[in-house]
């Protein structure tokens, strides 16, 4: 009986995987359908119906990367599904159908086929001229970022090329006989007497709107993720492991000597205060006895502080690894976020006033590299020795206060030179006024 039964399982199974290899062709064909749908979905929600380019001029650039990412996709799975679908179509034969009509298995139609075909091809041919550019331009940009600005120049010269067919104009470059802020009101005036300004407004207002969820989103997650790692990992793993090799009777207590110097001045500071307390109250003094057995009790006591204190530092190090490894995966795998999140700090911080920016400028470099900030940078560094339980090198902590202020100083002046000083010069100008 239990042969039989195992027998029939066995037959069920094939049979299951067997159905499954018959449908190949039907279900490639269904999964590069659902793809060009998705592919309509976002040029009808995103584009007006039109296809997704970034001649649109409808989104940032961040934006457009957004969009470009999942239509890369997109087209990428309609290919691997169609050529499966050509695959398993071309192993067909008079004796698979045979099968398939046993198996119960129905077919679409063919006019269903032909119909799910032609939509297919209307929607990815019209990307096919762009794919060759596409991944030319992404070869272009990350060669770019690798090379400094002369290859970033480059890709702009390529890019800009292969669209319009022509140089690049610069701002630099171009020159006109009236001032552009003439043309610019003219140009702002238009936009407020065409009809359909208002739609654009509400358009731009949920762009933005959009834009501000999923950058305050991820900021969140990019904080809440690494703490409840660090909190997780610390209650469920790393502090069950550490606990069970650091138990009461093991013999070490003191990870490095200056927890022991601390322990040590601690029990001093104890004998003292009892020496204190009697001359104050003028009670005669404890026998060697009394005292010996307070101190050693006392002794204890501090020896169970301070073996807790080792175990915490050590549950911090491993948690800690484990929290900045989650912070990098998050990274990893939201490359759509952070080209979101840079456009809205982008729209954020440029868009402050020339005065906010300055006196943001100002802060940040006094709390960082001003006059005060050693002190700062020495308990932060003190804070972080004591929380890995390492002993605090006061020659490495002044050799870093030495140095690292002072390459921040020098990336704030650069990015002040090489960027703000060219987006906001008034800004820049406002900045140096207010330090003088």
């Amino acid at each position: 009986m239990n042969d039989s039964v195992f027998a029939r399982k066995i037959y069920l199974s094939l049979l299951s995987a067997y159905r499954w290899y018959l449908l190949t062709p039907e279900r490639a064909l269904e999964e590069a359908y659902k793809s060009a749908l998705k592919i309509q979905d976002i040029e009808r929600q995103h584009f007006n119906g039109n296809k997704i380019s970034r001649n649109a001029d409808l989104y940032s650039s961040s934006v457009m990367d957004y969009f470009q990412s999942d239509l890369n996709k997109l087209l990428k799975n309609v290919r691997m599904r169609l050529t499966e679908f050509k695959a398993s179509r071309w192993f067909s034969n008079e004796s698979k159908q045979a099968a398939a009509d046993k198996a119960g298995i129905e077919y679409s139609s063919l006019t269903i086929v032909l119909q799910k075909l032609d939509f297919i091809d209307q929607v990815v041919n019209k990307y096919k001229s762009e794919q060759l550019d596409t991944s030319v331009m992404s070869f272009v940009n990350e060669s770019s970022d690798g090379v400094g600005d002369k290859g970033r120049n480059q890709g702009e010269m390529v890019g800009s090329s292969k669209n319009h067919g022509e140089k690049p104009k610069r701002k630099a470059n171009s020159t006109s006989i009236l001032p552009r802020s003439i043309f610019t009101t003219i140009s702002r005036l238009q936009t407020e007497l065409d009809p359909n300004a208002e739609v654009e407004v509400v358009r731009s207002f949920r762009q933005t709107q959009k834009m501000t969820i999923i950058s305050i989103r991820f900021i969140l997650l990019l904080i809440i993720v690494p703490l409840l790692t660090y909190q997780i990992s610390k209650v469920l793993v790393v502090g069950p492991i550490v606990d069970s090799l650091r138990h009461e009777e093991s013999q070490q207590i003191f990870i490095n000597e200056e927890m022991e110097e601390e322990a040590l001045t601690e029990l001093e500071k104890f004998a003292e205060r009892i020496k204190f307390e009697s001359m104050i109250t003028n009670t005669p003094p404890l026998s060697s006895t009394l005292l010996e057995a307070k101190m050693s009790e006392k002794a204890q006591e501090i020896a169970r502080e301070f073996r807790q204190s080792g175990s915490n530092a050590i549950k911090n190090v491993f948690c800690d690894i484990l929290s900045v490894f989650a912070f990098i995966c998050l990274l990893l795998t939201s490359k759509s976020s952070i080209l979101v999140l840079k456009d809205f700090f982008d729209y954020v911080v440029y868009g402050l006033s020339d005065s906010a920016k300055a006196f943001i400028i100002i802060l940040f470099t006094d709390i960082f590299v001003g006059f005060h900030s050693p002190h700062g940078w020495e308990v932060i560094l003190e804070g972080l020795s004591h929380h890995w339980g390492l002993p605090a090198n006061r020659d490495f902590i002044f050799l870093f206060i030495a140095t690292f202020p002072v390459i921040l100083d020098t990336i704030f002046k650069y990015w002040i030179f090489r960027y703000l000083n060219r987006i906001s010069p008034s800004a820049v100008a406002t900045y140096h006024n207010m330090n003088e």
